[in-house]
């Protein structure tokens, strides 16, 4: 006899298998298999992390340590500043007296004065000079890059003490300076350059442009090398000259450079005290007298800490006054 033939067609068979391709408990990981791996859930933030003093926990340690030796100091002296004090033994409370001396003081102006004739030598001239010597060195793509960028940042390395030092053998009656100028026939201007209440500032000061330069040049070099290439070809091809290209393209894309030298020159400008210390002692008179040296001198030699302590806080409020006009000029030309 024939055998009795399934009434179930074979399809429906191999669809109702284990294995089938559209049936069975292996239908939902074989697919997950030809489809990828399966997504990970991402898992939320903790309460912590989306806290919002998070941010704040994580700048702690650097605030303390910024208050423990920048914010503490500077309110022990804004305290010291309300008081009558010799440095040690008892004090008396003054209240702003000390600051209102200083608004009368003749010495305390001229060293205001002298200081801001200083922001011209450290900043304003470094920063012109600079900004042609970068372009020239940058526009004639000058070798050994690198050497001069270690030989123009070098007056940085070396300690103010000793190029105070040096230069006030330069500028002795007999130093370098006045035998050049003997040499060339120039002995009419020979002079005691520190001695001389004219010239012992300006002399000063050209120390400071000459420590300043190697900073502002190196800031400029290192924004000129981030203008792209095809700026420059692109305006040698419309027919731009050095000083069209210069002030088209250069200039204006240092910007952010120029403003960060004025402001780290115009704090060394304001706060200078090793070179003035070691190469005139704030003479003749009070010629080269600056804020610092008044700070040095009223406190350890006159000892009037309260009244040095009123200079500091007055010259932090000066520094920061300028430097923030400095950063708002900048960034509102940028």
């Amino acid at each position: 006899m024939t055998p009795a033939r399934s009434a179930t067609p074979p399809g429906a068979a191999s669809a109702a298998a284990p294995g089938g391709p559209t049936g069975g408990r292996r239908a939902g990981p074989d697919r997950a298999r030809a489809d990828g791996p399966p997504r990970r859930r991402r898992a939320r933030p903790s309460a912590v992390a989306r806290s919002q003093s998070t941010p704040y926990l994580f700048l702690l340690p650097a605030l303390l340590v910024y208050g423990a030796f920048a914010l503490y100091p500077l309110g022990r002296a804004a305290q010291f500043s309300l008081f009558e004090w010799k440095g040690f033994g008892p004090s008396t409370f003054v209240g702003l007296q000390n600051y209102a001396d200083l608004a009368g003081d003749a010495d305390f102006r001229a060293a205001i004065g002298n200081a801001l004739l200083l922001i011209v030598f450290y900043s304003v001239i470094p920063v012109v000079v600079g900004l042609a010597l970068a372009a020239i060195l940058r526009r004639g793509q000058v070798r050994g890059m690198g050497f001069f960028r270690t030989v123009i940042f070098l007056p940085q390395v070396i300690a103010l003490v000793v190029v105070a030092v040096a230069w006030r053998q330069i500028y002795s009656p007999h130093g370098l300076l006045n035998d050049m100028l003997r040499t060339v026939g120039l002995d009419a201007l020979t002079r005691g350059w520190l001695g001389d209440p004219g010239t012992a500032l300006p002399a000063v000061g050209f120390i400071g442009t000459w420590v300043q330069m190697g900073l502002v040049m190196l800031l400029l070099l290192a924004g000129m090398g981030r203008i792209p290439a095809e700026l420059f070809e692109a305006a040698r091809l419309d027919g731009a000259g050095p000083v069209r290209e210069f002030f088209a393209i250069t200039l204006p894309a240092v910007r952010g450079e120029i403003t960060v030298a004025l402001v780290l020159t115009i704090i060394a400008a304001l706060k200078t005290f090793d070179l003035v210390y070691m190469t005139t002692s704030g003479g003749p008179g009070n010629s080269t007298t600056v804020p610092s040296y008044e700070v040095y001198l009223r406190a350890f030699d006159l000892r009037e800490v309260g009244s040095a302590s009123a200079v500091a806080i007055v010259l932090t409020l000066l520094i920061f006054a300028i430097n923030v006009g400095v950063t708002r000029i900048g960034e509102r030309e940028s």
